[in-house]
């Protein structure tokens, strides 16, 4: 409540200076016909993904232990480091607009860079953390930072400090992207982070007491029950948000949203040890992020020796466009891809009962 009500009050004020000082964007796509039923977009401020950051590290210092419970204070490190990079990479863009720089930003390999230095710290930190919990489980003494755990069994798999860092890496990019990716409609990324971000909270909560972890045969991670409260201001933040971004949107959250939002779910599923739940809950941003992937792949496969255009498997990528070329309203699109992602999570939660 609390992470909504300050997007809300602070919302009004910071659209109207973004407006001001004309921070809005101009959609470019390598397709001209999108670029024209974007166009009128072009006028939209960006960066508003800063009233996320703002709501959610205010309602985490408020509620939760941060001085005692490592993970959230990680977690907070991880959102100001990723909030300062998307803001970095949307101002570098903006100031497009004015003609100071080209549009690009920052390129590929600095922002991937920057996340997978992050990714490594945390993976450090955490797993250092985590060793020093041995929990008994089912007679047998374990400890959920040195395994790794599937949805369908209760099972662990027993993996290195190197193995865990590799998990962190790919769980990390690969989440922060694709959400950066989605964000291409109004109230898409919001939406679905808003649902996923109600799964990270129950497998926070789940695996943080020891008779909701025995119970559904779930690693138990001891202080994870804290990460609630960040998913919980992530959920308010994300809802205050979408008041502003539903179609017609107001404000755009920009990288300094998207990016940031990922990196948490992602870390919110390392530190509760499930990353693969992760992947079934997130399927939208999954689907997204392999559209673009797949597009890029066979675009240059086909691509003939003399440098003429390669074929496309979609119209345009991420998948979202594709629909909309196809003669989806955007508000269609968004609400078939908000009950999508509401069918993954449920499907996400389902997979507690089968283990």
């Amino acid at each position: 409540m609390l992470s909504f009500l300050i997007v809300m009050v602070l919302a009004p004020r910071v659209i109207r200076f973004l407006i001001r000082r004309r921070i809005g964007d101009s959609p470019q796509f390598n397709h001209r016909y999108l670029e024209q039923i974007t166009r009128h977009k072009s006028r939209t401020p960006t960066m508003g993904g800063i009233l996320i950051v703002i709501a959610i590290l205010i309602s985490s210092l408020v509620f939760s232990d941060f001085i005692g419970t490592m993970y959230v204070r990680m977690s907070l490190v991880a959102m100001v480091w990723l909030g300062t990079l998307g803001g970095v990479d949307d101002w570098l863009k903006l100031r497009h607009s004015a003609g100071k720089t080209s549009r690009d930003g920052l390129k590929s390999w600095e922002k991937l860079l920057f996340q997978v230095g992050l990714a490594v710290l945390l993976a450090l930190y955490t797993y250092a953390y985590g060793s020093q919990s041995h929990v008994r489980i089912r007679g047998e003494i374990t400890n959920p930072a040195h395994n790794f755990y599937l949805p369908f069994t209760a099972e662990p798999i027993l993996m290195s400090q190197l193995a865990y860092t590799i998990i962190t890496v790919l769980t990390m990019v690969g989440a922060s992207n694709a959400v950066n990716l989605t964000d291409g409609m109004d109230g898409l990324a919001a939406g679905c982070v808003m649902i996923v971000s109600m799964v990270l909270l129950i497998l926070a909560q789940l695996v943080g007491v020891s008779s909701y972890a025995n119970l559904f045969n779930l690693p138990l991670v001891y202080r994870s029950e804290e990460m609630t409260v960040i998913c919980s201001a992530m959920l308010g933040a994300c809802v205050g948000f979408l008041w502003y971004n539903a179609h017609p949107a107001q404000v755009f959250m920009g990288d300094t949203g998207s990016l940031t939002l990922g990196g948490l779910m992602a870390y919110v599923a390392v530190v509760t040890r499930q990353e693969m739940l992760l992947l079934i809950a997130g399927g939208v941003f999954v689907i997204e992020a392999m559209s673009v992937i797949l597009q890029v792949g066979y675009f240059k496969l086909t691509r003939p020796a003399a440098g003429a255009p390669g074929r496309r498997l979609f119209r345009c990528a991420p998948l979202h466009y594709h629909f909309h070329l196809g003669g989806w309203p955007e508000n269609k699109v968004v609400v078939r891809f908000w009950m999508l992602c509401l069918m993954f999570a449920a499907l996400a939660l389902a997979t507690l009962k089968l283990r």
